[in-house]
């Protein structure tokens, strides 16, 4: 029998996901990753996140009910040097980061991954909403969920091949209703339970208070500018401002204006008109190819996706020098904003994807 660790946040979906292969005929072992930094400071309530002390009792409470092992393992220092450090340093250097992708890589795949092996475990699952399959080419890679409203796929695509090779994700071939009404017909206690929302180690959503905490220092003030250089105003510190806000400009120009750029050498905020916040151009890095092992010269048309809640959009992408690879939008597509993430799709499947310049 194969042996698999679930990753339990104590939300009904990773919650189903272990009653999903425990019905598969798996060894089921549940594990809640511990990375909250103070217990004083764990989130509760309705901020609670995904990983606090009280979902630690959610997901022991769910092992009882189907009757498998759950276990607490420490993450502090994983979570502290690649989620939050790297959340505060792309900040300060004027890009906008996304800690849930850095999470999934690093932490609830890498680490947790890793420990599981060392158990003798086969498998580790989520309850992502994303599918794992094996292509005619050999490699491994992430179909988008049955459900196009939630799925997860955006977020999973720096997973690597040996990575996959030993994941599991159950709940991609469901709609979210049905988790949940396979989790009230069970009988489980967190079937109607919210989602966790926005960033787990913010519960507050002040983002420049955290980064002022943790580096113990407020970033200095600086000017917006226009993108002759004319000075237009001053700002509070680049980590306020992500490419195309609008909002909490406090600029009185006389109509709406929006971020187009952050220039952490100046300590400049670019200032625009909304034509000026889209591009049919973006440069990417740091490529992890998944569903191919890379382009080979060939230029390809894909569907590109720049956040996680942007639809796609078609793109032609070829490569540059040192690794680099370049989207040419068909049509201009708004904000493309450095540090987040564009993936590439190709018939439902993950092609691959990279870190936006």
């Amino acid at each position: 029998m194969s042996k698999v660790v679930v990753g339990m946040s104590g939300g009904v979906d990773s919650s189903v996901a272990a009653w999903l292969l425990q019905k598969q005929g798996y060894e089921v072992i549940g594990v809640t990753m511990q990375i909250w930094q103070d217990e004083r400071t764990d989130l509760s309530g309705e901020n609670e996140g995904c990983c606090s002390l009280s979902a630690v009792e959610d997901a022991r409470r769910v092992a009882w009910q189907l009757g498998i092992p759950h276990y607490v393992m420490n993450f502090k220092k994983e979570f502290k040097t690649q989620v939050m450090d790297y959340f505060v340093n792309e900040y300060i250097c004027g890009r906008t980061p996304n800690p849930c992708i850095a999470c999934n890589r690093f932490v609830k795949w890498e680490a947790l991954l890793a420990r599981s092996l060392g158990l003798g475990a086969d498998y580790i699952a989520t309850g992502h909403y994303a599918r794992v399959e094996r292509l005619l080419n050999g490699r491994f890679a992430l179909r988008i969920s049955a459900t196009a409203a939630k799925d997860q796929t955006y977020a999973l695509y720096n997973l690597t091949q040996e990575q996959l090779s030993h994941t599991q994700m159950p709940v991609g071939a469901y709609t979210k209703e049905e988790i949940r009404q396979i989790a009230e017909e069970l009988g489980l206690s967190v079937a109607r339970k919210a989602d966790s929302q926005e960033i787990c180690f913010i519960p507050d959503h002040d983002y420049a208070g955290f980064i002022r905490r943790e580096r113990g220092q407020a970033l200095e003030a600086g000017n917006f500018v226009d993108r002759n250089g004319r000075v237009l105003g001053q700002h509070k510190g680049i980590i306020h401002y992500t490419v195309g806000q609008r909002k909490g400009l406090n600029l009185s120009l006389g109509r709406p204006v929006f971020v187009v750029e952050i220039r952490p050498d100046t300590n400049e905020v670019v200032i625009g008109e909304a034509n000026d916040v889209f591009t049919d151009r973006l440069i990417c890095d740091k490529l992890n190819w998944m569903a191919i092992d890379g382009l080979h010269g060939e230029e390809r048309q894909v569907k590109a996706k720049i956040r996680y809640s942007h639809k796609g959009a078609p793109c032609m992408i070829r490569e540059l020098e040192s690794g680099r690879v370049e989207c040419h939008f068909l049509e201009p597509v708004r904000a493309v904003t450095p540090g987040q993430a564009v993936v590439f799709y190709e018939d439902d499947y993950v092609l691959g994807g990279g870190t936006i310049q």
